[in-house]
């Protein structure tokens, strides 16, 4: 997947937008498998979870957004599939850009925090 590279310690982004519309890491990097692979299953496997666990997820996105971010047909390997429609291209795209924003934003503040713990392990 070619999601950001987070710098160690920024921690991870939870955008709530409502009480069933959120996306987090975990939420876009299945969307972004899903658009990878074509298939929840295989984007579920890459990320170590259960084809169930995946499932429930699109399902929660689907609908907590209101509108599919995830189609899927069935059918196994040769005939179904998972693609995203154009609002969850959407919202994946935003929600990386968020990330990179909130990444940079908090990049120098981060990096005065572990000069100063740095500093503070040279005193002990």
């Amino acid at each position: 997947m070619t999601k950001p590279v987070p710098a160690s310690g920024l921690g991870h982004l939870r955008v709530v937008l409502s009480d069933t519309a959120y996306i987090g890491p975990g939420r876009a990097d299945l969307l972004e498998g899903i658009a990878e692979t074509g298939s929840i299953a295989a984007a579920g496997k890459a990320m170590g979870m259960s084809y169930k666990r995946a499932w429930g997820l699109v399902q929660a996105l689907n609908s907590g957004f209101g509108a599919p971010l995830v189609l899927s047909s069935r059918g196994g390997a040769a005939q179904g599939g998972a693609s995203l429609t154009p609002l969850g291209q959407a919202v994946l795209t935003r929600y990386r850009m968020m990330q990179a924003n909130t990444q940079a934003a908090l990049a120098e503040d981060v990096a005065t925090l572990r000069v100063l713990i740095d500093d503070m392990s040279k005193k002990t």
